[in-house]
């Protein structure tokens, strides 16, 4: 057994609880029909680690009839009674947070530091947040805005909600497409990644322990193009929410338009991350290395371009070469493992081909190859920095979704800030400055849906998190969220009791 063998047989042997069951339809873990069997891959080793049938179309018809039957009940609970059985949710979560993290670094190949501090307890965090949104969900006070009637404003559900989630967070993005739309009063159908299913399953099952009525949250694991497909453009399903590429967004709008759903989309990002000449070098090169590694760069708010102003952009270059070199990559149960493999050999190899490409326009200042002496089949690449890409090159303007960092100068502030903003994506960025007033301005002309100053990456359940153009619209986590899952009603009483209103007079002439 390797050395760190007995938290991934651990792993192995919580994946192997599950059976076969790769969907979760009424309360109850079942096998699909499809009749193809599909295999979780474990990354660092290459070996399947769990197998199971992909879900049909008839999957997604029995998930869908789960979700709609428990609609009802779900949708009339009042406020504090799902309220209540969502506290009940977060604690069954972290009671189970040990099996939950063992099986994100098994499926994802993440470090399992990263699991335990970082994707798991977000994810407890998130279900206690909505436990108590979902007592919080109000519309506009009663007023009598024409005179003779009282107006107020209902929130309500909007049905049975079919959610895609990705497989870079599996746990933590299943729980960013449920948490809200059941908090509202939906009930809903996941279906994550056929790579990554083992959390989402998890997840299903401690919502159906914890209390919640069976169908209200519900998985089905199949191909984006079979089982996802019909999961969109299902008659019974009112909303679609989709985490993943552009590409793929604008295939999921295409098909949800044909039934005229409501749409979210958080789609992809290019992140930049701009440090003007007064920043603090040592804290802008950290936050550079930590923002475009974290889970091994396959984070679509990723630091990926980074502008950095000619006075500090020798020095800059040279720290986070130096950082980039002191990156443990290794085994994702090693505790000292800074960063693990990507998600699969096939994702190694595209991040390879945005290096190679990029070798005849620009420098690879280190990295850009597989890590001396990493396990043949696994798909570990080494963390990558690169300089002197045109503004217009693939690399710089691509979303390559791996720890690959591409540095670029700027002279004036303008620049800075006009090249930030040369992307069609504008999810996420960041700006390293000890001005206020410079860094004012970065928060006002950046045009992206979160903006950090003097730090990259952090999160949390209380604040919005969402794209402009590109990178689609909408919004996860905070209250802003609610508003994605819930439609406004317009309640009016007429308080004449007059039989024959004034406004008639447009349609009787006496």
């Amino acid at each position: 057994m390797d050395p760190h063998g007995e938290d991934r047989a651990a792993a192995i042997e919580v994946a192997d609880r599950l059976g076969a069951g790769a969907q979760f339809i009424a309360g109850r873990a079942r096998p699909g029909t499809s009749g193809r069997e599909h295999a979780v891959v474990d990354p660092a080793t290459g070996e399947a680690v769990h197998r199971f049938t992909l879900a049909s179309p008839a999957d997604v018809d029995l998930a869908v009839d789960a979700a709609r039957a428990a609609l009802p009940q779900w949708a009339g609970a009042t406020p504090a009674e799902r309220s209540e059985a969502m506290h009940r949710f977060a604690a069954t979560l972290a009671d189970r947070a040990r099996d939950l993290a063992l099986a994100e670094s098994l499926q994802c190949g993440k470090p399992l530091r990263l699991s335990t501090g970082f994707d798991v307890p977000g994810t407890v965090d998130n279900t206690a947040f909505f436990a108590g949104a979902a007592r919080h969900l109000q519309g506009q006070a009663a007023a009598e805005y024409s005179g003779d009637h009282t107006s107020y404003v209902r929130r309500e559900p909007v049905g049975v909600v079919g959610s895609i989630a990705p497989w870079n967070y599996p746990l933590q993005m299943a729980a960013w497409k449920v948490l809200p739309a059941i908090a509202a009063g939906n009930t809903i159908v996941l279906k994550p990644a056929e790579l990554t299913p083992l959390t989402s399953l998890m997840f299903a099952a401690a919502a159906t322990d914890a209390g919640l009525p069976p169908g209200v949250v519900n998985v089905v694991t199949g191909s984006g193009r079979e089982a996802g497909e019909h999961l969109v453009g299902h008659p019974g399903v009112a909303m679609t929410s989709f985490t993943g590429s552009t590409a793929v967004g604008r295939r999921v709008a295409e098909v949800a338009l044909r039934t005229v759903k409501r749409l979210h989309l958080e789609l992809g990002g290019k992140a930049p991350f701009v440090v003007f000449d007064d920043a603090d070098l040592t804290a802008a090169a950290h936050g550079a290395v930590a923002g475009a590694l974290i889970n091994t760069g396959q984070d679509c708010t990723a630091a990926t371009r980074a502008y950095v102003q000619r006075p500090l952009y020798d020095d800059f270059v040279a720290a986070v070469a130096e950082l980039f070199g002191r990156v443990t990559v290794g085994d994702p149960f090693d505790p000292a493992t800074d960063l693990g493999p990507l998600v699969s050999t096939a994702q190694a190899e595209r991040v390879a081909g945005f290096v190679d490409r990029a070798r005849s326009c620009a420098t690879v200042v280190t990295g850009g190859k597989r890590p001396p002496g990493s396990a043949p089949a696994g798909a570990y690449y080494q963390p990558t920095l690169v300089t002197g890409a045109p503004q217009d090159s693939e690399i710089t303007q691509g979303e390559i979704f791996g720890p690959v960092l591409v540095v670029l100068p700027f002279d004036d502030d303008d620049e800075g800030l006009r090249l930030a903003n040369d992307t069609p994506y504008g999810l996420a960025a960041s700006a390293w400055t000890r001005d206020v007033f410079r860094a004012g301005r970065a928060t006002r002309e950046i045009s992206a849906g979160c903006v950090w100053i003097n730090d990259h990456i952090p999160i949390i359940s209380e604040m919005p998190h969402g794209g402009f153009r590109a990178s689609g619209f909408g919004k996860d986590m905070s209250a802003y969220s609610m508003e994605e899952y819930t439609q406004v009603k317009h309640v009016m009483y007429d308080n004449t009791a007059v039989a024959k209103k004034d406004w008639h007079r447009t349609i009787f002439a006496d």
